[in-house]
Formats: structure tokens, C-alpha cells, sequence
């Protein structure tokens, strides 16, 4: 796999104005895309706004997974109690259920709405919700005599 080490903007940046965000999400991506891969995730469109995250988190109990959204970043983490403490010896250990932190990064105007977890799939449920000032309106021309 070919890593670009270095990523100049700067063409970009001269043509454009106030999209600095963007362009250091996109530098971002390119920074985390060797990150592990784990848990695997789905991201589903579900509506003309809205969206779903799936990560699977097979193994991790109540209060094992939390969820954060905070400035555009929503932040999963799981990190399982100790089999240690619940005094489980296990012959074959084959479910990974490691630390992880997950992280996305959520275009403006999209808000989480909730986070439910079930047969092993936590679903984070997202919508876009774009104000009445932003949304395109037609101008009506006057023209002059």
C-alpha cells in the first residue's frame, strides 16, 4: 500500500474560502487510513437525510460501549471488564472484544439522534438537519424599464 507522506492544498486553499475544515478532514483521512480496522462498521443511508452507523460489538456488555458527539466528531469507545474479575477461565478464547476507540467525523448540520445496541450491533441513528436560512431559495429578478 503507497502512503502519501506529503498532501499540498495550497492550489486548493488559493481557490476557495472557508473551507479550511474540509481540507484538514481530508488530510486527516489520509492520516488514520492505515489505523486498524477494528471493530468493522457499516454506514447506511436510510432516508433522503438521515443515516445509520453499525459497529459490531459482539462480546461488550452494558456499560462496556459509550458514545460521544461533540463538534462534529462523534466518538465511540468499548472497553470490556476484565475477565480477570468475573473469575471466567476459558479454553478457546475466540471473540475479540479488545479496547477500541472509533471515530467519525460528521458533516454540519447532521445531529445524532440515539444509540441502541442489539445482537451485537450498536446503531447510531444520524439526520441532517439543514436551518431554513441555508437551504436554497429562488431570488425573483426585477427588471428595469
Amino acid at each position: 500500500m503507497t502512503k502519501i507522506t506529503t498532501l499540498d492544498l495550497s492550489p486548493f486553499y488559493r481557490n476557495s474560502i472557508g473551507v479550511d475544515r474540509l481540507f484538514d478532514r481530508i488530510v486527516n483521512q489520509f492520516d488514520h487510513s492505515t489505523a486498524n480496522n477494528y471493530p468493522p462498521y457499516n454506514i447506511v443511508k436510510t432516508g433522503e437525510d438521515t443515516f445509520e452507523i453499525q459497529v459490531a460489538v459482539a462480546g461488550f456488555g452494558q456499560g462496556d460501549i459509550e458514545v460521544n458527539f461533540h463538534e462534529g466528531q462523534l466518538v465511540i469507545t468499548g472497553e470490556k471488564k476484565s475477565d480477570e474479575d468475573l473469575n471466567i477461565e476459558y479454553q478457546h478464547h475466540g471473540i475479540s472484544a479488545r479496547k477500541f476507540v472509533r471515530s467519525f467525523s460528521l458533516a454540519d448540520y447532521v445531529e445524532v439522534l440515539d444509540a441502541i445496541a442489539k445482537d451485537g450491533i450498536l446503531t447510531v441513528r444520524l439526520q441532517r438537519v439543514v436551518p431554513e436560512a441555508m437551504k436554497p431559495k429562488s431570488i425573483a429578478i426585477t427588471y428595469a424599464n
